[in-house]
């Protein structure tokens, strides 16, 4: 898997807002001189946005932002939702295994720590985003239900949709801010419900969480 930088975390945000529309060109050097940057990080990322289905190839070199609708994008997000809560009602039924509920925690407190400063760079961004991802991957993989992966994997193909992708439709830093310390408290959440037994809360409380990434995107989701 390849790593974001913070330039990537600005062309995703450009994605989002319209900045870059579905279908349009993109090419390095005016990219570059928009960001303030050289021609090499943005060269390093779009790869990066390509993998999460952002943009797609176009030509042998280049690369174009993806068609996709709003409504794409919701509808297979509020599934992902769906389909996760029932992977976290498994988990709460079945009882989640000591080490499971141990990695879940150690990304609690992984967030903690990096959510402790109340600001929101892009290097946090990056951070939470990658933490995010390996959370709901450990919650996916710890049903041990092939058929749930795959229907999670294909939502994750979206743009905006996967854990990963954690992005902004304003420009209120101190806003995002407040919602991923929200959408981690939540986090916190759905592990005390699965540790408890109680599959009502934890499917509830992800699909739940699901709200709170379609809030972070902005009217331009909504």
């Amino acid at each position: 898997m390849l790593h974001p930088t913070p330039t990537t975390v600005q062309l995703r945000e450009m994605i989002l807002k319209g900045d870059l529309a579905p279908g349009e060109r993109l090419a390095e050097a005016k990219l570059a001189e928009q960001l303030g940057v050289s021609r090499m990080p943005v060269r390093q990322a779009l790869p990066v946005l390509a993998e999460e289905g952002l943009v797609v190839r176009a030509g042998q070199r280049g690369y174009a932002v993806r068609a996709h609708t709003r409504e794409e994008s919701v509808e297979a997000l509020h599934l992902r939702g769906a389909l996760e809560g029932y992977a976290a009602r498994l988990l709460a039924e079945k009882g989640a295994s000591a080490e499971l509920l141990h990695q879940l925690r150690d990304l609690l407190a992984e967030g903690d720590s990096l959510l402790a400063g109340h600001t929101m760079t892009a290097e946090v961004q990056i951070g939470y985003a990658s933490l995010n991802a390996r959370f709901h991957d450990l919650l996916v993989t710890g049903a041990r239900n092939p058929l749930l992966e795959g229907f999670i994997a294909r939502c994750n193909l979206v743009p905006f949709v996967a854990p990963r992708t954690v992005a902004f439709g304003h420009d209120d830093r101190r806003q995002y801010a407040d919602i991923i310390a929200y959408a981690h408290r939540q986090h916190h959440a759905i592990v005390e419900a699965i540790a408890a037994r109680q599959p009502d809360r934890a499917e509830f409380m992800c699909r739940e969480h699901i709200v709170t990434q379609e809030h972070s995107m902005g009217a331009q989701l909504l």
